[in-house]
């Protein structure tokens, strides 16, 4: 399977990178199988960005963790690590919760809106996916394959 990944830079060698801010599911490598989707990582900064693309080969013996929709688990799990609660999985699969889901999501944390008015405002947006790989067993799964130059629009 191809899985993009959408950068300001090249990343042939992918790497898991502490940050600022926990990330849905925790720190990790970021990808997804949604091509629109990762063109528009690469870009989101304006200028020039580039679209990694990765060769992804399953192994079973990894600890991974599948949620096939946004569902109260998902969102328990994106809360908790958000929150800054690591967790032992080595690959996690799932929606995103992009820029609107996203702060639908902090006002539910911050208890601006309840679990119910939180769901009632994310079953409107788009389709979206990430796989995260949170170990080097994980990131060993992913092959570099190329990229290519993406162009976005500075603000």
């Amino acid at each position: 399977m191809i899985l993009y990944h959408g950068s300001k830079q090249i990343v042939e060698y992918p790497e898991i990178r502490k940050a600022q801010y926990n990330k849905d599911f925790y720190f990790g490598f970021y990808c997804t199988r949604l091509l629109e989707q990762a063109k528009r990582w690469a870009s989101r900064y304006g200028g020039k960005g580039y679209l990694n693309r990765y060769e992804y080969t399953e192994n079973d013996s990894l600890n991974y963790l599948h949620f096939e929709e946004m569902t109260d688990e998902w969102l328990d799990f994106i809360v908790q690590c958000r929150n800054g609660k690591s967790h032992n999985y080595d690959i996690v699969e799932g929606p995103m919760a992009d820029d609107t889901i996203y702060n639908y999501i902090q006002n539910y944390i911050d208890g601006k809106i309840s679990r119910a008015a939180f769901w009632e405002l994310a079953k409107f947006n788009h389709p979206t996916h990430q796989i995260s790989f949170h170990t080097l067993a994980a990131l060993d799964t992913l092959k570099y394959v190329g990229n290519e130059v993406v162009y976005g629009n500075k603000k």
